[in-house]
């Protein structure tokens, strides 16, 4: 594949099997993070909780990114990205498998414990992934390159947007909350074990996975790209990156972006069933739908990224992304709905491309430089308990109108592509620049 800017291959063919085999672990997160988008509300329903208490599942889920990005960092510089990626897999496997006894202990704090570690191990796969494709050819085609690899993870999502609809959403009790308090303690037992077991199934089939790819990458030799200096010279690689302007705002961006895709694809439903009177499942389809609308747009914005800047289609992005969001508050009905859906196709560009351009000229300071990026998912933790905590209150009041408290709240995403949109500004018009690249003896 050549790139239209110059003769290097975005992925050259020595190294095929070694790119495909890393670029599988995309939509294996992908899928961990689509599958728990839904099981808020799930959550909510099945232990009658509040939607910000149920909205915790994602900030046990996106802390685990936070908590594990640097220390899996220092990890891959001491050993490497294939060492990594199989510690990685094997937190993702043992956080999965802990659905067993969560599940049987009824509560809700056993399946954040199980969450945190299955994200423990993400953050390992992503911190270890990410840099590692960018690192897989020349820095002429990097970010296409991310691109390309990032393209298989909606992939992935949808797929665990497809279980959770069909095989955990479609086979829970209808019981409302309401409806679940006011049964008998063993009635009310049963169904919650029964509730508990159908979600636990889908993660038991995961960990399975997990393992076969765990066996295939173990067994492969993988090249070494990035890894001479395997000196862990944190303080000043840590001087260094603080001091790049490009990099430093990029994590900045990366955390807005991150919440807003995390608020976009949890509250789809809440949004569907509080403001249409949608069920469940049926919300989760329009949810499907913004998956299928980012897949392909993911797809066709890498091939715009031949004939345009990085920084300048994540700003008309961000900016599409901020109209049709602020349609999604003001307009009711299906046509907010529709304007929900929508903001995924200008969602689909914003994370490979935010981290591409924020590691661009970073040298051997990739690995560090790709754990603050990954720390920044951290907006995933945090924004959507804020969201969440907005929708309980019913209603809002806004410049004197009064609004359903499901729509007011993706105010929030509107100040995430405000923030993402500024980035990208400064970035086309060379404002936001990167700090002198390390030399190398």
């Amino acid at each position: 594949m050549e790139s239209a800017r110059g003769s290097a291959k975005v992925v050259p063919a020595g190294i095929l099997i070694p790119f495909i085999l890393v670029t599988l672990l995309f939509p294996l997160w992908g899928f961990a993070n689509d599958i728990t988008n839904p099981m808020v509300k799930a959550f909510s329903r099945i232990l009658q909780m509040s939607n910000f208490q149920g909205s915790l599942v994602q900030f046990a889920f996106y802390g685990g990114y936070f908590a594990m990005a640097f220390p899996a960092a220092l990890f891959i510089k001491r050993y490497s990205y294939k060492a990594g990626i199989l510690v990685g897999l094997g937190l993702y496997a043992t956080g999965a498998l802990l659905f067993i006894p969560s599940s049987m202990m009824m509560v809700f704090w056993p399946f954040l414990v199980a969450y945190f570690i299955l994200t423990c191990g993400l953050s390992f796969l992503e911190t270890s992934a990410n840099p590692y494709i960018l690192s897989m050819g020349s820095e002429e085609t990097a970010t296409r390159r991310l691109n390309l690899a990032q393209s298989f993870n909606p992939m992935g999502s949808l797929l665990g947007m497809f279980v959770a609809q069909q095989f955990i959403l479609a086979r829970l009790n209808p019981a409302s909350a309401a409806e679940r308090a006011a049964m008998p303690a063993d009635q009310l037992a049963a169904l919650t074990a029964q509730d508990l077991g159908v979600i636990r199934t889908p993660y038991l089939g995961i960990a399975l996975v997990i393992v076969v790819v765990f066996v295939a990458i173990a067994v492969t030799r993988m090249p070494a790209y990035g890894e001479e200096d395997r000196s862990l010279d944190v303080r000043p690689t840590l001087r260094r990156l603080s001091r790049n302007g490009r990099y430093v705002e990029g994590v900045v961006a990366q955390f807005f972006y991150v919440g807003a895709q995390i608020m976009c694809w949890t509250f789809i439903i809440h949004y569907g069933t509080m403001e249409l009177g949608l069920t469940e499942v049926q919300a989760q389809g329009y949810n499907m739908v913004a998956m299928l609308i980012f897949v392909t747009s993911r797809f066709i914005c890498t091939f715009l990224l031949k004939y345009v800047s990085p920084g300048g289609l994540l700003l008309a992005l961000a900016l599409a992304g901020g109209v049709l969001t602020l349609g999604t508050i003001f307009i009711s009905g299906m046509v907010g709905l529709y304007c929900l859906v929508g903001v995924s196709a200008c969602m689909s560009l914003m994370f490979p491309t935010i981290y591409g351009i924020a590691l661009t000229g970073v040298g051997e300071d990739a690995t560090l430089g790709a754990a603050g990026l990954i720390m920044a998912i951290l907006g995933g933790s945090v924004m959507p308990p804020l969201q969440g905590a907005i929708i309980d209150l019913q209603t809002v009041s806004l410049g004197g109108l009064s609004f359903p408290a499901v729509r007011a709240s993706f105010l929030l995403v509107v100040l995430c592509f405000a923030v993402i949109a500024h980035y990208g500004w400064r970035t086309a018009t060379g404002r936001s620049a990167s700090a002198p690249r390390r030399r190398t003896a």
